[in-house]
């Protein structure tokens, strides 16, 4: 009797979290970014292993940008090729599975590079790997894919619900960690800095000075922190990864650049100018 009394209330709050998720990953309207993101760039630009940064227009996306204080609330791994095209995507590079991320009532799935076309994307790409590091971490994050997460802990998703609440900027980031529910782990970067932290490659490793050493022969300690605290954010203050920017990459020239001419009238939105 019991036993069933328990499943009755899994199935029950299996519901109420999966349609919380649900709204929580609404997009709101009005979004616009700054410079979207071009596939062909991107495409000739990223590297298996780099982190792809992502500026979401969810719900949930304005919760976690809140409470970190960061232009960032996404972040996804690219794995390349690693991954056989989907059905129907094998002639369409654009629909290739090339991202595998962690979402919100999904869990670990695999997505094309197309996805975020429309979307502020930042480039973070970890300093000094071998081909056989980068190897490792796509492997670790393609051997998660399916893996979902449990949305029973209510609590863990109602914070996002609420976001903009009034406590002080030190404390925001520590309420992405409240809990450390499934929810939690599914939200923040957790499987991507799992899979870094496999190859013991830091992201922000805490320094600590060794007890016992003289003031002039410190030696600073570097202590990984639990993957479940870190964030999208995280990848780009890192000083291990590097900022990839694909217009300069390409080789930019600010020569090439046509400028307005002094005095002319910006066209209006939908205006494609003078022909």
């Amino acid at each position: 009797m019991t036993t069933d009394l328990t499943q009755a209330r899994d199935t029950w709050l299996d519901r109420i979290g999966r349609r919380m998720a649900s709204k929580l990953n609404r997009e709101s309207s009005g979004y616009q970014p700054y410079t979207p993101s071009d596939f062909t760039t991107l495409s000739a630009i990223l590297q298996p292993g780099d982190v792809l940064l992502v500026e979401g227009n969810a719900r949930v996306s304005v919760a976690i940008k809140y409470l970190t204080q960061s232009t960032w609330s996404h972040a996804a791994l690219y794995v390349g090729d690693a991954l056989p095209a989907t059905d129907g995507a094998a002639s369409d590079a654009r629909d290739h599975p090339r991202l595998i991320e962690v979402n919100l009532g999904e869990g670990c799935v695999a997505v094309p590079l197309s996805k975020y076309q429309t979307y502020n994307t930042r480039i973070c790409r970890p300093v000094g790997l071998t081909d056989a590091d980068r190897q490792a971490v796509v492997a670790f994050m393609i051997g998660r894919l399916g893996l979902r997460y449990d949305l029973r802990n209510i609590f863990d998703l109602l914070r996002y619900f609420f976001p903009t609440p009034p406590v002080p900027v030190r404390w925001r980031r520590r309420m992405i960690a409240f809990g450390s529910g499934d929810p939690t782990r599914a939200i923040c970067s957790s499987l991507i800095a799992q899979a870094f932290q496999a190859i013991r490659y830091p992201i922000l490793p805490e320094v600590r000075r060794r007890k016992g050493a003289s003031r002039f022969a410190r030696q600073e300690v570097y202590h990984i922190r639990h993957h479940s605290l870190f964030t999208p954010r995280d990848f780009d203050l890192s000083p291990y990864f590097r900022v990839v920017k694909p217009t300069l990459e390409q080789g930019f020239d600010h020569r090439d650049l046509v400028w307005a001419q002094p005095g002319a009238t910006s066209p209006a939105i939908g205006d494609p100018g003078p022909r």
